[in-house]
Protein backbone atom coordinates (compact mmCIF):
# COMPACT_ATOMS: atom_id res chain seq x y z
CA UNK A 1 0.00 0.00 0.00
CA UNK A 2 1.34 3.01 -1.24
CA UNK A 3 0.85 6.57 -3.48
CA UNK A 4 -2.39 7.01 -1.66
CA UNK A 5 -3.26 10.59 -1.32
CA UNK A 6 -3.91 11.90 2.09
CA UNK A 7 -5.50 15.24 2.80
CA UNK A 8 -4.98 16.16 6.23
CA UNK A 9 -7.08 19.33 7.76
CA UNK A 10 -6.18 21.39 10.62
CA UNK A 11 -5.60 24.57 11.96
CA UNK A 12 -2.54 23.53 14.07
CA UNK A 13 0.52 23.30 11.59
CA UNK A 14 2.83 21.61 13.77
CA UNK A 15 0.36 18.47 13.91
CA UNK A 16 0.00 19.16 10.42
CA UNK A 17 3.59 18.99 9.64
CA UNK A 18 4.29 15.99 11.94
CA UNK A 19 1.38 14.23 10.37
CA UNK A 20 3.27 15.14 7.02
CA UNK A 21 6.27 13.85 7.92
CA UNK A 22 5.23 10.61 9.37
CA UNK A 23 3.00 9.74 6.31
CA UNK A 24 5.32 10.64 3.42
CA UNK A 25 7.83 8.21 5.54
CA UNK A 26 4.96 5.45 4.95
CA UNK A 27 4.94 6.50 1.06
CA UNK A 28 1.44 8.51 1.40
CA UNK A 29 1.58 11.56 -0.86
CA UNK A 30 0.17 14.42 1.65
CA UNK A 31 -1.46 17.89 1.30
CA UNK A 32 -2.27 19.66 3.91
CA UNK A 33 -4.97 22.77 4.74
CA UNK A 34 -5.48 24.60 7.72
CA UNK A 35 -9.26 25.63 7.77
CA UNK A 36 -12.43 23.61 6.48
CA UNK A 37 -12.59 26.18 3.42
CA UNK A 38 -9.22 25.46 2.18
CA UNK A 39 -9.85 21.56 2.60
CA UNK A 40 -13.23 21.94 0.66
CA UNK A 41 -11.26 23.60 -2.36
CA UNK A 42 -7.96 21.09 -1.86
CA UNK A 43 -10.34 18.33 -1.64
CA UNK A 44 -12.59 19.35 -5.01
CA UNK A 45 -8.50 19.90 -6.47
CA UNK A 46 -7.23 16.61 -5.45
CA UNK A 47 -9.40 14.20 -4.78
CA UNK A 48 -7.85 11.89 -2.38
CA UNK A 49 -7.64 8.38 -1.34
CA UNK A 50 -8.47 9.32 2.08
CA UNK A 51 -8.87 13.16 4.45
CA UNK A 52 -7.86 13.39 7.84
CA UNK A 53 -10.09 15.99 9.19
CA UNK A 54 -10.12 17.72 12.67
CA UNK A 55 -13.05 18.81 14.53
CA UNK A 56 -12.44 21.91 16.40
CA UNK A 57 -11.23 24.87 13.43
CA UNK A 58 -12.24 28.22 13.48
CA UNK A 59 -14.94 28.86 10.95
CA UNK A 60 -16.14 26.09 9.25
CA UNK A 61 -15.39 23.38 11.75
CA UNK A 62 -15.31 19.43 11.01
CA UNK A 63 -18.47 18.49 10.93
CA UNK A 64 -19.47 20.75 8.78
CA UNK A 65 -16.10 20.31 6.39
CA UNK A 66 -17.52 16.33 6.37
CA UNK A 67 -21.28 17.00 5.86
CA UNK A 68 -20.55 19.05 2.70
CA UNK A 69 -17.83 15.89 1.71
CA UNK A 70 -20.52 13.28 2.09
CA UNK A 71 -23.07 15.16 0.11
CA UNK A 72 -21.35 13.75 -3.18
CA UNK A 73 -18.44 11.42 -1.85
CA UNK A 74 -17.90 8.07 -0.24
CA UNK A 75 -13.81 9.57 0.24
CA UNK A 76 -13.03 7.62 3.54
CA UNK A 77 -13.02 10.26 6.66
CA UNK A 78 -10.94 9.90 10.03
CA UNK A 79 -12.08 12.65 12.37
CA UNK A 80 -9.07 14.03 14.79
CA UNK A 81 -9.98 16.21 17.80
CA UNK A 82 -9.27 17.06 21.14
CA UNK A 83 -12.71 15.83 22.31
CA UNK A 84 -13.22 11.74 23.42
CA UNK A 85 -16.96 12.46 24.86
CA UNK A 86 -19.50 9.95 23.65
CA UNK A 87 -21.76 12.33 21.73
CA UNK A 88 -18.69 13.20 19.35
CA UNK A 89 -18.37 10.01 18.52
CA UNK A 90 -21.69 9.16 17.61
CA UNK A 91 -22.49 12.34 15.78
CA UNK A 92 -18.88 11.72 13.54
CA UNK A 93 -20.12 8.40 12.89
CA UNK A 94 -23.68 9.52 11.79
CA UNK A 95 -22.02 12.50 9.36
CA UNK A 96 -20.30 9.33 7.65
CA UNK A 97 -16.53 9.17 9.52
CA UNK A 98 -15.55 5.94 8.97
CA UNK A 99 -13.12 6.24 12.13
CA UNK A 100 -12.14 8.48 14.91
CA UNK A 101 -9.14 9.32 16.99
CA UNK A 102 -8.83 11.56 19.75
CA UNK A 103 -5.85 14.12 20.84
CA UNK A 104 -2.70 13.66 21.71
CA UNK A 105 -2.49 10.80 19.47
CA UNK A 106 0.54 8.41 18.41
CA UNK A 107 1.67 8.44 14.89
CA UNK A 108 2.25 5.16 14.48
CA UNK A 109 -1.44 4.42 15.28
CA UNK A 110 -2.76 7.12 12.61
CA UNK A 111 -1.05 5.24 10.14
CA UNK A 112 -2.08 2.18 11.29
CA UNK A 113 -5.63 3.54 11.18
CA UNK A 114 -5.37 4.59 7.78
CA UNK A 115 -3.91 1.51 6.42
CA UNK A 116 -6.82 -0.83 7.86
CA UNK A 117 -9.53 2.14 6.69
CA UNK A 118 -8.46 2.29 3.30
CA UNK A 119 -7.99 -1.59 2.87
CA UNK A 120 -12.29 -1.76 4.28
CA UNK A 121 -12.82 1.17 1.77
CA UNK A 122 -11.03 -0.27 -1.06
CA UNK A 123 -13.31 -0.84 -4.17
CA UNK A 124 -14.46 -4.42 -4.86
CA UNK A 125 -14.52 -6.37 -7.64
CA UNK A 126 -18.32 -6.60 -8.86
CA UNK A 127 -18.27 -10.08 -7.92
CA UNK A 128 -17.61 -9.46 -4.55
CA UNK A 129 -20.71 -6.86 -4.22
CA UNK A 130 -24.64 -7.78 -3.52
CA UNK A 131 -27.55 -7.47 -5.23
CA UNK A 132 -30.23 -8.20 -2.81
CA UNK A 133 -34.08 -8.67 -4.28
CA UNK A 134 -37.06 -9.46 -1.70
CA UNK A 135 -40.69 -8.27 -2.38
CA UNK A 136 -40.97 -5.04 -3.32
CA UNK A 137 -36.85 -4.56 -2.69
CA UNK A 138 -34.27 -3.72 -4.64
CA UNK A 139 -30.75 -3.33 -3.37
CA UNK A 140 -27.91 -2.71 -5.76
CA UNK A 141 -24.29 -2.25 -3.81
CA UNK A 142 -22.47 -2.32 -7.22
CA UNK A 143 -24.26 0.69 -7.52
CA UNK A 144 -25.18 1.96 -4.10
CA UNK A 145 -28.60 2.34 -5.32
CA UNK A 146 -32.12 1.09 -3.35
CA UNK A 147 -35.24 0.60 -4.68
CA UNK A 148 -38.31 0.32 -3.01
CA UNK A 149 -41.41 -0.78 -5.38
CA UNK A 150 -39.49 0.27 -7.72
CA UNK A 151 -38.52 3.94 -7.00
CA UNK A 152 -34.76 4.87 -6.50
CA UNK A 153 -35.12 5.72 -2.68
CA UNK A 154 -31.98 7.87 -1.89
CA UNK A 155 -29.80 7.13 0.93
CA UNK A 156 -26.36 7.58 2.30
CA UNK A 157 -23.82 4.84 1.91
CA UNK A 158 -23.82 3.94 5.53
CA UNK A 159 -27.40 3.38 5.44
CA UNK A 160 -27.12 0.87 2.28
CA UNK A 161 -24.16 -0.90 4.18
CA UNK A 162 -26.37 -1.39 7.10
CA UNK A 163 -29.44 -2.62 5.17
CA UNK A 164 -26.92 -4.92 2.80
CA UNK A 165 -25.45 -6.37 6.00
CA UNK A 166 -28.58 -7.45 7.56
CA UNK A 167 -30.26 -8.96 3.69
CA UNK A 168 -27.22 -10.95 3.33
CA UNK A 169 -27.92 -13.11 6.27
CA UNK A 170 -31.68 -13.07 6.32
CA UNK A 171 -32.99 -13.88 9.81
CA UNK A 172 -29.65 -13.62 11.71
CA UNK A 173 -29.38 -11.36 14.53
CA UNK A 174 -26.76 -8.84 14.91
CA UNK A 175 -25.76 -7.12 17.86
CA UNK A 176 -25.09 -3.64 17.74
CA UNK A 177 -21.36 -4.07 18.45
CA UNK A 178 -21.38 -6.42 15.40
CA UNK A 179 -22.85 -3.81 13.31
CA UNK A 180 -20.61 -1.57 14.19
CA UNK A 181 -17.58 -3.73 13.32
CA UNK A 182 -19.09 -4.75 9.61
CA UNK A 183 -20.09 -1.68 8.82
CA UNK A 184 -17.93 0.90 9.85
CA UNK A 185 -15.55 -1.63 10.44
CA UNK A 186 -13.19 0.09 13.48
CA UNK A 187 -12.79 -0.91 17.25
CA UNK A 188 -15.79 1.46 18.62
CA UNK A 189 -15.69 2.37 22.17
CA UNK A 190 -18.51 3.77 23.38
CA UNK A 191 -22.34 4.35 23.29
CA UNK A 192 -23.90 2.73 19.92
CA UNK A 193 -26.67 4.54 19.65
CA UNK A 194 -25.88 4.91 15.88
CA UNK A 195 -26.70 1.62 14.79
CA UNK A 196 -30.66 3.32 16.25
CA UNK A 197 -30.08 6.08 14.25
CA UNK A 198 -29.31 4.41 11.11
CA UNK A 199 -31.94 1.46 11.43
CA UNK A 200 -34.77 4.16 12.49
CA UNK A 201 -33.73 6.18 9.31
CA UNK A 202 -33.95 3.14 6.94
CA UNK A 203 -37.49 1.88 8.40
CA UNK A 204 -38.96 5.18 7.78
CA UNK A 205 -37.69 4.79 3.85
CA UNK A 206 -39.11 1.08 3.90
CA UNK A 207 -42.23 1.76 5.89
CA UNK A 208 -44.98 -0.01 4.24
CA UNK A 209 -43.26 -1.75 1.27
CA UNK A 210 -43.96 -5.53 2.30
CA UNK A 211 -45.62 -7.75 4.87
CA UNK A 212 -43.08 -10.49 4.15
CA UNK A 213 -39.82 -9.06 5.44
CA UNK A 214 -39.27 -6.21 8.07
CA UNK A 215 -35.99 -4.94 9.50
CA UNK A 216 -36.87 -6.18 13.82
CA UNK A 217 -35.64 -5.16 16.28
CA UNK A 218 -34.54 -8.15 18.88
CA UNK A 219 -34.79 -6.47 22.12
CA UNK A 220 -31.35 -7.20 24.09
CA UNK A 221 -29.41 -8.43 21.51
CA UNK A 222 -29.72 -6.19 18.40
CA UNK A 223 -31.76 -6.32 15.20
CA UNK A 224 -32.47 -8.72 12.08
CA UNK A 225 -33.78 -8.64 8.67
CA UNK A 226 -36.64 -11.03 9.29
CA UNK A 227 -38.22 -12.65 6.50
CA UNK A 228 -41.29 -14.91 6.73
CA UNK A 229 -41.56 -18.18 5.71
Amino acid sequence: MANEKILVVDDDKNICELLRLYLEKEGFHVTLAYDGAAALKEFERLHPDMVLLDVMMPGMDGWEVCRRIRQNNKTPIIMLTAKGETYDKVLGLELGADDYIVKPFETKEVTARIKAVLRRCAVPGEDDKGVYDFDNLHLDMNRYELKVKGKVVDAPPKELELLACLAAHPNRVYTRDQLLDEVWGFEYYGDSRTIDVHVKRLREKLEGASEQWCLKTVWGVGYKFEVKD
